[in-house]
């Protein structure tokens, strides 16, 4: 891990722990919703960060009620609930990955991903939210997609996405090489 990566992951805690952090200050009604990028090779330190911040937010802060999803954790959940997942296995060997591709994207659309999570988790009653396996998911969920779909449900609660690429502030950048078109109304969590 770079020395920069744990700079940036030391600053995480006190940032997502602050008042002016968690009311959403200094934002000039735009969306709490934030990027933390990192390389994607670093992803088992990322999954043990996450951890790392649940743990100690409610050991020190336990006003503070946390909200972490994993989203390839979800959507394999939502596929086995649906009785889908085995079949899908299947499906992909015989017809190959575009079909299965064609194949979920009604049941993974972001729509109804967003309602999904929404009734399953309650975001608004939690004061942060914390979104990774971004790239786990790809391409069956689009991270633009996610992202204006869930603006309804987070309201001024704060959304952390930890992505594994890079974020400039304009564009993501999918593991450092799948450009992304699309303009994302988020903040960089830490620079």
């Amino acid at each position: 891990m770079s020395a920069n990566l744990t700079e940036r992951l030391n600053k995480i805690l006190p940032k997502i722990t602050s008042h002016q952090f968690l009311k959403g200050k200094g934002l000039g009604n735009e969306l709490a919703f934030y990027i933390f990028d990192y390389p994607p090779e670093e992803e088992i330190t990322i999954r043990k960060h996450i951890q790392f911040l649940n743990d100690k937010i409610k050991k020190q802060r336990p006003p503070i009620k946390v909200l972490h999803i994993n989203l390839f954790q979800f959507i394999i959940e939502h596929l086995k609930d649906k009785k889908i997942l085995d079949r899908s296995f299947s499906m992909e060997q015989k017809q190959g990955g575009a079909e299965l591709l064609k194949a979920l994207n009604a049941p993974l659309r972001a729509e109804r991903i967003v309602s999904l999570i929404s009734s399953n988790f309650q975001p608004q009653k939690y004061d942060i939210v914390l979104m990774d396996g971004i790239g786990s998911v790809w391409p069956l969920v689009r991270s633009h997609s996610l992202l204006n779909n869930i603006q309804p449900i987070m309201g001024s609660i704060p959304l952390v996405v930890f992505y594994p690429g890079n974020y400039d502030g304009k564009a993501l950048k999918l593991f450092g090489r799948i450009r992304s078109n699309n303009y994302y109304r988020a903040f960089p969590l830490v620079t």
